[in-house]
């Protein structure tokens, strides 16, 4: 009551309490190297084998079908349909030996998701519950002040993590944080459980192969002010609303009003900033720039990521590849080959151009994985008839993609065995992984959360990856 109290002298709500105590953290972290990230999620499991981890001199049933190919880091080869990354290893670098127990969907994105290996107590792999680890979205858009523009501090686009059945797959929310520090979910791309990748230049199934649906559309967030409501008479109602506000007297009521007043502080930035309008509009950017990134689904998504942490969102997730799109237990090598490796090389060197040409390289980090691997060994025996070998689940080892936010580019951390089936030294656990996220962004590492009790978490659960930085 009494820090309720000084707070109304100045004329405050309850509901700045949060905003006053984050002011005041801030001004005793430490400089920080990064001021956002883009987490690039791969859901289904990239194959490491036919990826960033090849095995060329591995049996035929391991090494596949893919040919590796040279970077311009000394001794590091890639798959062949990466050339154009290739081309850029001097600006990022990969941890081969990023290692998790888990070889399910729900349990592997959890895990990488919020950075802890164990499933929390009471875990269901079939929802979200309160009681789950919070995201690592939803920790930093908590420990990163924001930056300017009300922005949310953490987005994720250009859809939810939904799988084919319907099952919203957990991990990617607030959980312990509570439901108010969700990251912000953009939702561009509609759901469809029969449709997949970077649609529609490379849109597939993954028992038919290629193909288009022409009722999918990307659509970005439509910020317009409703018709006969102009920017002045938005802001009047906004001033209109904050006088009501200063003659509440119920303490309860204000407390209550405290992540609305959050949102709604967001939402008259969104409606009124052209700048912010801008970040969004992505198929109306230049046609060199839609080229460059790709006119479809991931080039939209990751061009749109890049626009946001330049307006000043503090993490950007975005995930490629709707309904486990990466999950190549048929036809492994033509979906990566025809539909899921050419727009990734693209967009994703696109993305690594405009950072460093717009000076913004050093400052966020990108970080692009799956939940899993993929088996080292291809599958025999096709699940359905008529398709062609793949991979199933491997969580013992996968590659990450790790460019900018301080770190060296042109380094590789650690590595898998001769067949790419577990560690052969310096393992990482995604606790290390969402370390290494935290001590770009400048957090200490005795940073804490608190949840709605007001009692503290710990952020860290492990250490920064040594040799990034």
């Amino acid at each position: 009551m009494l820090q309720a109290g000084s707070v109304g002298l100045l004329g405050l709500g309850t509901n700045h309490l949060t905003a006053l105590r984050a002011a005041d953290a801030v001004s005793r972290s430490p400089g920080r190297t990064a001021k956002s990230v883009i987490f690039v999620f791969l859901s289904g499991g990239l194959t490491q084998h036919d990826s960033f981890d090849p095995k060329p001199d591995a049996p035929a049933d391991i090494r596949g079908e893919f040919s590796p190919i040279a970077t311009q880091t000394a001794g590091v080869n890639v798959c062949e349909h990466l050339p154009m990354l290739a081309a850029r290893s001097q600006n990022w670098s990969l941890i081969r030996s990023l290692t998790t127990p888990h070889n399910e969907h729900s349990q592997g994105h959890t895990s990488i998701l919020t950075g802890r290996t164990p499933m929390p107590p009471g875990y269901s792999p079939v929802k979200p519950q309160s009681s789950d680890w919070p995201s690592i979205a939803s920790i930093v858009g908590d420990a990163v002040p924001k930056r300017i523009n009300n922005l949310p501090p953490a987005v994720v686009l250009p859809e939810r993590l939904i799988h084919n059945t319907g099952r919203i797959l957990p991990g990617q929310f607030g959980g312990m944080m509570g439901s108010q520090r969700d990251p912000w979910f953009i939702e561009a791309s509609p759901y469809n459980p029969k449709s997949y990748g970077a649609y529609p230049d490379y849109e597939f199934h993954f028992v038919r192969g290629r193909e288009r649906n022409n009722d999918l559309k990307f659509q970005s967030p439509n910020l317009s002010l409703p018709q006969g409501l102009n920017r002045s008479r938005l802001l009047d109602r906004d001033g209109l609303r904050s006088m009501l506000d200063l003659q509440r007297r119920d303490l309860e009521s204000a407390a209550a009003t405290s992540s609305f007043d959050r949102h709604r502080q967001s939402a008259i930035s969104l409606l009124t900033d052209t700048s912010v309008q801008r970040a969004f509009d992505v198929q109306n950017a230049d046609p060199q720039t839609l080229d460059r990134y790709g006119r479809n689904a991931f080039g939209w998504s990751l061009l749109m990521a890049r626009q946001l942490v330049q307006a000043g969102v503090n993490l950007v997730q975005v995930n490629l590849g709707n309904n486990e799109a990466w999950d190549t237990h048929d036809n492994n090598f033509p979906l990566l080959k025809d539909c899921l490796l050419p727009p990734t090389d693209l967009s994703m060197s696109a993305l690594l151009d405009d950072l460093q040409t717009l000076g913004m390289l050093d400052e966020t980090l990108v970080v692009m994985v799956g939940e899993m691997g993929r088996t080292p060994k291809v599958n025999a025996a096709n699940r359905s008839p008529g398709c062609k070998a793949g991979r199933d689940h491997w969580g013992m080892v996968q590659t990450v993609f790790i460019a900018g936010g301080g770190t060296r580019g042109g380094v590789v951390i650690g590595a898998s065995d001769r067949n790419g089936a577990y560690p052969a030294f310096d393992a990482q656990t995604p606790e290390n992984l969402a370390a290494t996220i935290y001590h770009s962004l400048g957090i200490p590492g005795t940073a804490v959360w608190k949840d709605e009790l007001d009692r503290p978490h710990n952020i860290y659960h492990g250490d920064p990856i040594a040799g990034l930085f």
